[in-house]
């Protein structure tokens, strides 16, 4: 049997997240990284010298146009997602876009209609979901070992320099935000992976430490899931030394703690002979932490959910993270900044 064809990538943007796109794929068998596309052309070379890409694009419209590109990875500032994407439809490539999909739902619906009229594929980069502590916390509820849920609660307490935002991070134009959208929003992912998407939620915000930007710092919001559970999120980039992300889910029948991707807590009424290894092997994390440092995460959440797009495409079936999830965290997290202007709850849209 011959091997099939590679399938090409190509990178638009070629800022921190850029590499570790790049360095996932060098990790995958049966892919290459095609093409590369940044602004400043001196920029993109180097970037393509260091990674092993062949051909740098003075667009993305050219990068996409690209017979041997198949996949365009969109790295680029958060509201400068859509028109890098547009391009890659409009060629018939799929499209793998780093968190959050756009910055407003008009965008978000825009990318996600085209995408659909194109019949490709677009897949938001939630690589927690890959990690092996929150799959099995997914399973556990998803199996109804907590019985009723009771809470469900989110905090992100990171640590962010004020060197951090020197560029267009907390900028709204381009960021769309601040605590919320940039760095809680992989934990919004998991709290409603795990509980579902809250129907009402109530948020202040506030610019505690970072004062000098136009989005917020820190952030604290209570929610109402569907069924009557509630919840509590607290985010922030303003608390030294920053400390791991946290998840909590409690039940009538049991409770769970996740940091970071590590299980904690793990204790139910009705006990299971398979609980016991899971707080055995609780030290290992694969995916690491970006509580003090964006660059402090691990390779393996994209090299993980990089291979799952691969094995989608080679055998035709959908990717575990969808456009429609990456819609509902955007969704979330803008009825959050809805509350907090209005003072008022907001249902998410």
């Amino acid at each position: 049997m011959t091997s099939p064809t590679p399938l090409g990538f190509g990178i638009v943007g070629t800022g921190l997240i850029a590499g570790f796109h790049a360095r996932a794929l060098a990790r995958l068998e049966g892919v290459r990284l095609a093409a590369v596309c940044n602004r400043r052309e001196a920029t993109a070379r180097r970037f393509a010298a260091e990674h092993g890409a062949a051909f740098v694009a003075n667009s993305p419209a050219e990068l996409a146009a690209r017979p041997d590109v198949d996949v365009v990875c969109v790295a680029t500032p958060s509201g400068a997602h859509l028109e890098p994407a547009l391009a890659a439809i409009a060629a018939g490539k799929h499209v793998v876009v780093e968190k959050p999909l756009e910055i407003s739902l008009a965008r978000v619906d825009r990318l996600l209609a085209a995408a659909a009229e194109a019949r490709v594929l677009v897949v938001p980069v939630f690589q927690g979901r890959f990690g092996d502590g929150a799959r099995m916390v997914h399973a556990a509820v998803a199996a109804g070992r907590l019985g009723r849920l009771v809470l469900a609660s989110a905090a992100v307490k990171w640590h962010r320099p004020a060197a951090y935002y020197t560029g267009w991070k907390g900028v709204l134009e381009l960021d769309g935000g601040g605590a919320l959208i940039n760095q809680a929003i992989h934990a919004l992912d998991l709290l409603q992976w795990f509980a579902g998407q809250p129907e009402e939620v109530f948020a202040r915000t506030a610019r505690r430490v970072h004062t000098a930007i136009e989005a917020e710092d820190t952030a604290v919001a209570t929610l109402r899931f569907p069924g009557g559970a509630l919840g509590t999120i607290e985010a922030t980039t303003a608390a030294w030394p920053g400390w791991s992300r946290r998840l909590e889910l409690c039940g009538e029948s049991g409770s769970i703690r996740l940091e970071d991707d590590v299980i904690t807590r793990w204790e139910f009424a009705k006990a299971e002979p398979a609980d016991a290894d899971v707080l055995r092997g609780r030290g290992a994390d694969a995916l690491g932490s970006g509580a003090a440092s964006p660059g402090a995460i691990s390779l393996e959440g994209h090299v993980r959910q990089l291979r799952d797009l691969v094995d989608a495409i080679r055998e035709n079936h959908p990717p575990a993270l969808t456009g429609r999830d990456g819609r509902n965290a955007v969704a979330l997290v803008l009825a959050l900044y809805a509350s907090a202007r209005r003072g008022e709850p907001v249902a998410p849209a």
